[in-house]
């Protein structure tokens, strides 16, 4: 796929579809783009489970956060990568070993790794990359 160009009507389908988002980088600090993006994807009826190693079994915006991908005990339908793009491969080689796997794998701003999304690709997750949707959301009207 190019992941160059995404068309508003993919975006919009994929952020009206899923309901569940592993946010991979989580931040307890406010300050943190990971935290602000966490918290419009709650204030906007996402189930957000904050995942980050450093913080499990803590909360952040009074959601549990989980060590890692496996360790989340329901199906989730996106995961939202806040992380180095140099660290997108080792999340998308969670996501591909989870049961059942997740729709699709999103890559913040900055976040691209094409490689790994040709990884994520083949095992049949859709992949977005150097996107926000907490930017995609209003400028689609969603």
């Amino acid at each position: 796929m190019n992941h160059d160009h995404y068309s508003d009507a993919q975006l919009a389908r994929i952020l009206g579809d899923s309901k569940v988002i592993a946010l991979v980088g989580a931040s307890p600090n406010a300050a943190r783009p990971s935290h602000g993006v966490m918290a419009f994807l709650l204030s906007r009826g996402y189930r957000v489970i904050p995942v980050n190693p450093g913080q499990a079994g803590k909360t952040i915006l009074g959601q549990t956060v989980a060590a890692r991908l496996a360790d989340i005990a329901e199906p989730v339908d996106m995961v939202d990568v806040f992380r180095a793009a140099d660290q997108l491969d080792g999340v998308v080689e969670e996501a591909l070993a989870m049961v059942p796997r997740p729709k699709v794998i999103w890559g913040q701003l900055s976040v691209r790794d094409d490689q790994a999304a040709a990884r994520a690709e083949a095992g049949g997750i859709e992949v977005v990359m150097n996107r926000c949707p907490a930017i995609e959301i209003p400028r689609l009207g969603l």
